[in-house]
């Protein structure tokens, strides 16, 4: 029962496909167990370079050698190394501080004096045009207040704004009784 051609044909490729599944396993199995030899040939290949070189590694006097060496010194010794190498890292401090003004020095005060001098003429001249503009409006001002016609323009407006608006009052309680 369900066994035509087509499951026949199909049986034939899972048999074709299993088949070349086994090859690969096995294929790959030699490769497996051929790159495992490999590793384990490179760790003991490492182990005995390790081996070989490690007497040299003990008896090198590097820097940590250098350094257990300096903690073994006398406290003398180790005091005149610490005064030798604060006095080179301090010394250009102390000859600037000794020398007298050069040519440098003076070039940087009237860099420094001019961007200086700049600023504060650029701050009195802003002053000054606050004054000035202050004067000028206060005096514009006075001279409108004084001037009749401009009174008596703005008087008849203001009583005509007055008179819309009383008209518009009127009006709106006109409609609502």
């Amino acid at each position: 029962l369900g066994k035509g051609p087509v499951y026949s044909e199909k049986r034939e490729k899972h048999d074709a496909a299993l088949a070349e599944l086994q090859q690969l396993k096995l294929e790959n199995k030699e490769k497996i167990a051929s790159i495992e030899s490999q590793i384990g040939e490179l760790k003991g290949a490492y182990e005995t370079q390790i081996v070989t070189t490690q007497p040299i590694i003990n008896n090198f006097d590097g820097l940590m050698a250098r350094v257990n060496a300096l903690g073994k010194l006398p406290w003398l010794p180790s005091l005149f190394i610490f005064l030798l190498f604060l006095a080179i890292e301090t010394s250009p401090i102390f000859a600037k501080l000794l020398s007298p003004k050069g040519a440098y020095d003076y070039k940087l005060d009237d860099e420094e004096t001019t961007v200086q001098a700049n600023v504060l003429q650029n701050k009195n001249q802003r002053e000054a045009m606050l004054r000035t503009d202050y004067a000028i409006n206060d005096r514009i001002y006075n001279d409108i207040e004084k001037e009749e016609e401009l009174y008596t323009y703005k008087r008849n407006k203001t009583r005509e704004l007055m008179q819309l608006q009383a008209d518009s009052f009127y009006k709106k309680q006109k409609n609502v009784l």
